[in-house]
């Protein structure tokens, strides 16, 4: 009897472990996926951005498919990372497309994935905003960056309000606070550029004058 009893439960375990391996690999994908598109969207490339986070997307409802039976598994960690990743692509993908419009963005439920990540993944955005905010300063357009950073500051507000425990919120705390000071440089560099453009056009204005 003993020995049928171990036999179930060795089975089981192969079961949980076979889930727990492909479903490891599957979320790497993912990972990898999202960092790309993520840099696909920094170089312009918004369509590449476009295939590798709907691949994303496919891969992580794959996950759900094969933990279905496997909640422990699921919960895990790895999971969640993944689609901490996935958010982070998604909504920068989203406020880039629609410069910078919020009303673009998909809630939690519509993405399916769990309200931890969905939150994780918003205050990496703020990192992937200021990243996006200094390519327009570089471009020469700084006045377009302050509809970013009208974004960061929105979702700064938006995740200081979820003042729970970190087994909760997974390390969203210290995201939070590693965020205002992400928004306080992107503000002075957005300043600073304004300012010298403003004085750069004021100069030619007044070169032309005098000429």
């Amino acid at each position: 009897m003993i020995s049928k009893i171990s036999d179930m439960i060795k089975e089981s375990f192969e079961i949980k472990d076979t889930a727990r391996e492909k479903t490891l690999v599957i979320s790497r994908d993912v990972v990898r996926n999202c960092r790309t598109a993520m840099f696909s969207i920094h170089r312009g490339d918004l369509e590449k951005a476009s295939g590798m986070l709907e691949s994303s997307r496919r891969m992580l409802e794959e996950i759900d498919s094969l933990l279905e039976e496997h909640p422990d598994i699921y919960h895990a960690g790895f999971v969640e990372h993944a689609q901490q990743e996935y958010i982070e692509g998604y909504v920068l993908f989203a406020l880039v497309k629609s410069k910078g419009d919020t009303a673009s963005i998909a809630g939690p439920e519509e993405l399916n994935v769990s309200y931890a990540a969905y939150l994780n993944g918003l205050a990496d955005v703020i990192g992937e905003l200021r990243r996006h905010t200094l390519d327009i300063i570089r471009n020469d357009v700084p006045s377009e960056g302050e509809q970013y950073l009208e974004v960061m500051e929105e979702i700064y507000a938006c995740l200081m309000m979820f003042d729970f425990p970190d087994a909760m919120t997974h390390g969203l705390r210290h995201k939070t606070d590693t965020a205002r000071a992400v928004i306080e440089r992107t503000r002075s560099d957005l300043t600073t550029a304004i300012g010298q453009q403003k004085l750069e056009i004021s100069m030619r204005e007044f070169k032309a004058i005098i000429d």
